[in-house]
């Protein structure tokens, strides 16, 4: 399969590249800028045995997601998969948000993925292939204080849902998955904090902080896999459970049986 892969070095990208890289892959591994790395991921993925191409480009620029796109087609020889995962964060209070925050974040979150699936659409119609997003829980419930990260992520879920719709017919799938509390590069630092993990960890259902490796890595290669061949439109929510259970919380609830 030959998959292009954004925001790749670290994290959550890192984890679905190296998910990924096997004898007989082919990826595209992009990041924002020359780094160890992505250097670094690049070259586990190589001795994984899968043929692995390094890309470097801003996606605050506009033009850069067509030129990802077509640097990568043409070095595998076409697409199958599109895996927008590059996503930035800038806390602050709506009201007192700058507005090159706003742009900036959106930018990145919602046009770099629309720009990177209209340049891909040809060559995925070809192929009959798949665009995944990765958005966030923070895009199903909101997230105060972290500017516009929260509705950049609502508008990337539903970018998916009318692009599943618009495409649907030529065949390509469109689908999203949105990580709940996850360790990654953005969240290692509160994690690092005993106290601040064992607090989050308690209002999981699951009781544990999500790996991007063991807990969502899979989600998405079965996303782009064809085992998920009339699987579009959809957001998967990966969040050990989390939003689904606010009833829990609620003080002097019945403990079993009835309604409060």
């Amino acid at each position: 399969m030959r998959i292009l892969l954004t925001g790749a070095s670290r994290g959550i990208g890192r984890a679905i590249a190296e998910r990924l890289a096997k004898p007989g892959a082919h990826l595209a591994l992009c990041a924002s800028v020359s780094s160890r790395e992505h250097d670094e991921a690049v070259s586990v993925c190589r001795n994984r045995g899968a043929e692995v191409e390094g890309l470097v480009g801003d996606l605050r620029d506009p033009a850069t997601p067509a030129a990802l796109v077509e640097k990568a087609a043409a070095s595998l020889g076409g697409l199958d998969a599109i895996i927008s995962n590059a996503g930035i964060v800038a806390p602050g209070m709506l009201a007192e948000l700058e507005d090159e925050a706003w742009d900036r974040i959106f930018s990145v979150n919602v046009r770099a993925p629309w720009m990177l699936a209209r340049a891909a659409q040809p060559h995925l119609a070809a192929s009959k292939g798949s665009f995944v997003a990765v958005a966030s829980m923070s895009g199903v419930e909101p997230y105060p204080g972290t500017g516009a990260y929260s509705p950049s992520k609502a508008a990337l879920i539903m970018l998916v849902r009318t692009l599943a719709l618009e495409w649907a017919a030529s065949g390509v799938r469109v689908n999203a998955v949105s990580p709940g509390l996850f360790l990654s590069a953005m969240t290692a630092p509160i994690y690092a904090d005993p106290e601040k993990k064992a607090a989050r960890e308690a209002l999981i259902p699951m009781h544990r902080i999500g790996d991007p490796v063991r807990d969502l890595a899979g989600v998405v290669e079965f996303l782009i896999s064809s085992d998920a061949g009339y699987l579009t439109g959809q957001n998967i929510l990966v969040d050990g459970g989390l939003l689904g259970s606010i009833h829990s919380h609620i003080a002097g609830r019945p403990k079993s049986g009835g309604a409060a």
